[in-house]
């Protein structure tokens, strides 16, 4: 498809049917710009369907909502997988959103002002663009030396499912977060394990979770009754009943990392060897921005914005990628804000270039 033929042009694309594009595209309906969502996956729900089986949000349902529309009560107090992904799924029937699934945005290249998104399905053209495509494309695992020698299978928890194949095999975990922290509980009961963190974990007290971190966004620290204080992050583990479960039975024997792999084993600091079949990497992702390589404007996996604004390319913005891009945008109940923002900017922007057509 060439920008010669008689393509017709959006006002805006926005690339990521999950959170973060479902959010923008709420605003985004408010406005009188012709806009799609163009979305990678055959049924809605973004990365959370490759999520694992058991997983719980750290938050109840009220701040696991999306703008518009609060998640109904769930049955425990922290939803299930399954409860969000209905919750994502019932959200895109409300609001009648017009995404296009199975599209995969290859690359995003401009022209005479216009964005042409290069697809496995030909070209979309606009005059502006949300990148919506988040982290979970792109996970993150640390190198270790002789890593391809290690006979033992190595997985990302993006690729952990279930503890069905786990049985009789010693399995290492690494990372400190909620993930690891809730991976570890489920496979702990079923074979044996051992925990990795770069640094001690920390373990919120049972009474905060995720609602106190969003609520307290605009703080540094805060501090209850009880004084507990600490450094706001959404990487410190909110004590779901599985964790409770687990630091009642023990099982959070957290160790420093090791330095290299040998055959089967992992060779520690003081260079003793651990045999283990299966390494869970539970080290997070980085953004995915591999789709905007083309425009040049990508330094150190990132792109320099002004909130969620590209700076040096006009039209262009960016959502829901961590708190570069404004603080907890990369979660369900923290994007809503940022996603606000950036269509009040599109709307700025599209009256400022062209003829009214955002108010």
């Amino acid at each position: 498809m060439s920008l010669e033929s008689e393509t017709k042009i959006f006002d805006t694309i926005i690339i990521g049917g999950g959170q973060a594009g479902l959010s923008v595209g709420y605003f985004m309906k408010r406005t009188h710009l012709d806009y799609v969502i163009l979305d990678n996956q055959a049924k809605p729900g973004g990365a959370w369907l490759h999520t694992w089986d058991s997983l719980n949000l750290f938050s109840p349902s009220k701040y696991s909502s999306l703008s518009g529309w609060q998640m109904p009560t769930t049955q425990d107090q922290y939803p299930t997988k399954a409860e969000l992904l209905n919750y994502l799924s019932e959200y895109e029937k409300r609001y009648d959103f017009p995404i296009v699934r199975n599209i995969s945005v290859i690359q995003v290249s401009k022209k005479n002002d216009v964005f042409v998104i290069e697809t496995n399905n030909g070209d979309y053209l606009c005059k502006s663009v949300v990148s919506a495509t988040g982290t979970a494309m792109a996970p993150y695992i640390p190198e270790h030396p002789n890593s391809d020698v290690f006979k033992g299978k190595q997985i990302h928890s993006i690729d952990y499912k279930n503890t069905d194949d786990l049985s009789n095999k010693k399995v290492l975990i690494v990372g400190a977060g909620n993930s690891g922290a809730q991976i570890l509980a489920e496979v702990s009961k079923v074979t044996t394990t051992k925990w990795v963190t770069s640094e001690p974990p920390i373990f919120l007290p049972e009474h905060i979770d995720g609602r106190y971190l969003f609520v307290q966004a605009n703080d540094s620290y805060f501090k209850k009754e009880d004084e507990y204080t600490h450094n706001i992050s959404l990487s410190n583990i909110v004590q779901i009943e599985s964790v409770k479960e687990g630091l009642k039975n023990g099982i959070y024997k957290d160790y420093r990392p090791f330095k290299a792999f040998y055959d089967q084993d992992v060779i520690w600091s003081d260079d003793s060897k651990e045999s283990f079949d299966l390494v869970i990497w539970c080290t997070g992702f980085r953004p995915n921005l591999r789709h905007l390589e083309q425009l040049g404007i990508t330094h150190d996996n990132r792109i320099k914005t002004e909130s969620t604004r590209s700076i040096s390319k006009p039209g262009l913005w960016l959502v829901g990628y961590g708190n570069w891009t404004g603080f907890a945008s990369a979660t369900i109940y923290g994007v809503g804000k940022t996603a606000k923002h950036t269509v009040e900017e599109i709307i700025i922007y599209f009256n400022k270039n062209y003829t009214q057509q955002g108010v």
